[in-house]
């Protein structure tokens, strides 16, 4: 009976998912600007770059929702070449703001997102970061640093 109970004791603890917070696997950023000088950045890089804006069809808009206790800007990215949306947010931290990559979703219809550093593989996990660092990520910073 003992055995059994250790055995059962294992498996809810390793079935369990302890990862803190709302977001636990996204891959955060640490932009040492202002809130709304970010804000201000993701907008200007979409005016530039409207192949990133996820079509209206969609439903997804950048922004704060209604709910008090939505702490993040929500920001969409559009993947036009890989018919991908990434999933991202924006929030104060103490260091400035936290930029934080979230997730994929595979296609423009919604319910087939995949979590950065929880569903991909590490190769994928690997060239999705790849992909936003360097087409959407650097062009923000380099805007912002200029």
């Amino acid at each position: 009976m003992k055995k059994y109970l250790i055995f059962l004791s294992l498996m809810f603890l390793v079935s369990c998912n302890f990862a803190p917070g709302s977001y636990p696997y996204a891959e955060i950023y640490t932009i040492e600007v202002g809130y709304n000088n970010l804000i201000q950045a993701v907008e200007e890089f979409k005016r530039t770059h409207p192949e990133y804006i996820v079509p209206d069809s969609v439903g997804l808009y950048d922004g704060k929702s209604d709910r008090p206790d939505d702490h993040w800007y929500h920001i969409y990215f559009y993947n036009k070449t890989q018919n991908k949306i990434l999933y991202t947010w924006v929030r104060t931290s103490d260091e400035g703001c936290s930029f934080a990559f979230v997730a994929v979703n595979d296609g423009l219809k919604l319910g087939n997102w995949k979590y950065i550093n929880k569903d991909f593989s590490s190769k994928e996990n690997r060239l999705e970061k790849q992909y936003f660092e360097t087409e959407i990520l650097n062009y923000i910073r380099q805007s912002l640093y200029n």
